[in-house]
C-alpha cells in the first residue's frame, strides 16, 4: 500500500512511518522540519521518500497528487498549546488551513483514506470520567480547537465527498524521540534532567493525573486504521491515570538518581485528571497497549541515557 505521512520525521510520525515500512509498505513523508515543531532529519526512515515541505504550500499538495496514495496519514500540527495560545493565528493556519490543502489534493488524488491525529485536548476540563468518545468537547485552548474543528471537517468530506477517515484522539504520548526541549513531553523532559542530576520543575502540585501512552502502541493503532475504524473516532489512551509527582518517582527510581524538584505555579489551560476509555478501540480495532507505564519508561529513559554526559553526577 502507498502511504503518505504528514510529519513523518516528527516524534510520534516517525514511529508509524518505520511501522508501516517494517510492514511492507511504501512511505512518502511530507515534512518541514520546523524547528519548534519536534520534526528532526535522524528521526527519517532512510526506507521513506522524503520532502521537505509545509502541509500549507502548494508544493505539498502536488506531491500527494503525483504520488497518488491509498491512505494519507495526518500527524503534522502546530502542537504546542502555548504557541497556540500566543500565536492563534499561526496554530489555525497549520492546524486548519494547512490540512484542508492536503484533503482537497487527496481528493483530487484519489486517496481512499486519511487517519487523523486529534487529541485528548478537544475536550477540555472532563466533567466525569473515564473520558470516552461521548464525552463532550469543550477545549479550552486554540490547539484543542483546531483539532476540533478539523474531526468536523473530516465528517463533512465524508458525507460530502465520500473521502473516508479514522480519527485518534490521543492522551498524553510519550517514548523514544520525544522532544526534551519543548513545553510537552513531561517524561522526557524529567527523564533527561534526571539523567543529567538537573533539577525538574513540577507545577501545580503535581496530583493531576492524564493518561499517558507509549508511541509504540499509538503506531499500532495507526497500521490497524488502515483496514480497519473507517469513519470512526477513537479515544488511545492506557486507561488510566497517573500523577506528575509519580512519573517523578518512577523516573527517579528507574535512572537510579534522585534530584531537587522545583515548584511552580498552575499552566494556563493544564486539566487537573483525565483518562481514557478505549474501550471502543478495543472493540473496532481490536487494539489495546501492550507496553505498560513501567517497561515504557525504561524504554525512554535508555533512549536518554547515551545523552548523558560522561561527567555527570548521579547521587543514586
Amino acid at each position: 500500500m502507498k502511504i503518505v505521512v504528514t510529519g513523518g520525521a516528527g516524534f510520534i510520525a516517525s514511529h508509524i512511518v518505520d511501522l508501516y515500512l517494517a510492514q511492507g509498505h511504501e512511505v512518502i513523508v511530507i515534512d518541514n522540519l520546523w524547528e519548534k515543531g519536534g520534526g528532526k532529519r535522524q528521526n527519517l526512515n532512510p526506507a521513506a521518500r522524503f520532502y521537505e515541505l509545509d502541509i500549507r504550500s502548494p508544493e505539498a499538495a502536488k506531491i500527494i497528487l503525483s504520488e497518488k496514495p491509498e491512505v494519507v496519514n495526518l500527524h503534522a500540527a502546530q502542537h504546542s498549546v502555548k504557541i497556540s495560545t500566543d500565536l492563534p493565528g499561526l496554530d489555525a493556519e497549520v492546524n486548519v488551513v494547512g490540512m484542508l490543502n492536503l484533503l482537497e489534493a487527496s481528493l483530487q488524488a484519489g486517496t481512499r483514506k486519511v487517519i487523523f491525529a486529534s487529541s485528548g485536548a478537544t475536550y477540555g476540563p472532563p466533567q466525569h470520567l473515564p473520558v470516552t468518545e461521548l464525552t463532550p468537547q469543550h477545549p479550552v485552548s486554540p490547539y484543542g480547537i483546531t483539532k476540533m474543528v478539523m474531526e468536523h471537517y473530516l465528517r463533512y468530506y465524508q458525507l460530502e465527498k465520500g473521502l473516508d477517515y479514522t480519527i485518534f484522539r490521543y492522551g498524553n504520548i510519550y517514548g523514544p524521540r520525544q522532544d526534551p526541549n519543548g513545553e510537552a513531553g513531561v517524561i522526557s523532559i524529567f527523564a533527561r534532567r534526571i539523567l543529567n542530576g538537573e533539577p525538574v520543575r513540577i507545577d501545580w502540585d503535581g496530583q493531576q493525573e492524564k493518561d499517558y501512552l507509549y508511541v509504540g502502541d499509538v503506531a499500532e493503532a495507526n497500521l490497524k486504521a488502515l483496514t480497519g475504524g473507517d469513519n470512526e473516532i477513537f479515544c488511545l489512551g492506557s486507561g488510566l491515570g497517573t500523577s506528575v509527582n509519580e512519573l517523578y518517582r518512577r523516573l527517579s527510581r528507574i535512572a537510579g538518581n534522585q534530584v531537587p524538584v522545583v515548584r511552580g505555579p498552575k499552566r494556563p489551560g493544564d486539566i487537573y485528571q483525565a483518562y481514557f476509555d478505549c474501550t471502543r478501540a478495543h472493540q473496532l480495532l481490536e487494539w489495546q497497549p501492550r507496553v505498560d507505564l513501567d517497561e515504557g519508561l525504561r524504554r525512554t529513559v535508555a533512549f536518554f541515557a547515551p545523552e548523558v554526559p560522561a561527567q555527570a553526577a548521579f547521587t543514586g
